[in-house]
């Protein structure tokens, strides 16, 4: 059963999608909370598009900006699957009629636009990635971002946190030969015992995924198949 802090922490649900719908205070707030939530993985978008960090900012920008003015999140539909399709889907739209807008000024004349199609500069291999792959990239960090503040506010809750904070590297993959059992020491825990917390503490986050990736979703059944995808998604 999913915890208080957890349920009032998934704001990307498909409930506060609709919410966010609503021509209201609370819609408001609720369409508030998605373009925070989303910000950054757009903005990964647009920096593979535009290969130029400060554009994609200000086009990030404009982008929740339209979204915030409303309508925008009205195309948004539970029943075709995933609102972070949905939102890459918008995002590609916005930069389409971007690019068209552009068109239509230069043939017309008046205020010379910024192109959108200019040539873009080498870049080196490791950056060489779709702004397809770069939106889930960063959306799968994201994910993981907020899964690990739901289980951060729990453990304060329990009073947990050092253990937590010493653990953490081994939950997030970044732990090397001896780090844990320099943790068990700190901590001053059994090597057994700080492999029992580490696998305690694993199963809760990993549950806290879960329930963040499901808030994106109405059907519930491909959680697994999303969880695939965010590990495909940070190369795992």
């Amino acid at each position: 059963m999913t915890s208080p802090e957890a349920a009032a922490f998934h704001t990307t649900r498909w409930t506060r999608v609709c919410a966010a719908k609503a021509d209201s205070d609370e819609g408001r707030g609720a369409l508030a909370e998605l373009c925070e939530a989303y910000y950054e993985p757009v903005v990964a978008y647009l920096r593979g598009v535009l290969r130029e960090p400060d554009a994609a900012r200000e086009m990030s920008h404009a982008f929740f900006a339209e979204i915030l003015a409303g309508g925008a999140i009205s195309g948004a539909d539970p029943l075709r699957g995933r609102f972070r399709f949905y939102l890459l889907g918008a995002v590609r739209h916005f930069v389409a009629s971007k690019r068209e807008s552009d068109q239509r000024l230069r043939r017309g004349g008046g205020v010379t636009p910024v192109s959108l199609d200019a040539e873009t500069p080498e870049l080196p291999q490791n950056d060489r990635e779709s702004p397809e792959a770069a939106f889930d990239r960063q959306w799968a960090i994201t994910v993981l971002a907020r899964a690990m503040s739901v289980l951060e506010r729990e453990c304060a809750k329990e009073g947990k946190t050092e253990l937590l904070e010493h653990l953490k590297p081994s939950l997030l993959g970044e732990a090397v030969y001896g780090d844990q059992n320099a943790a068990a020491e700190k901590l001053g825990l059994s090597a057994g015992a700080a492999r029992v917390a580490v696998h305690r503490l694993r199963s809760r986050f990993r549950h806290c995924v879960k329930q963040e990736i499901a808030g994106t979703l109405k059907d519930s059944a491909i959680i697994e198949e999303e969880m695939r995808a965010l590990l495909a998604a940070l190369g795992g």
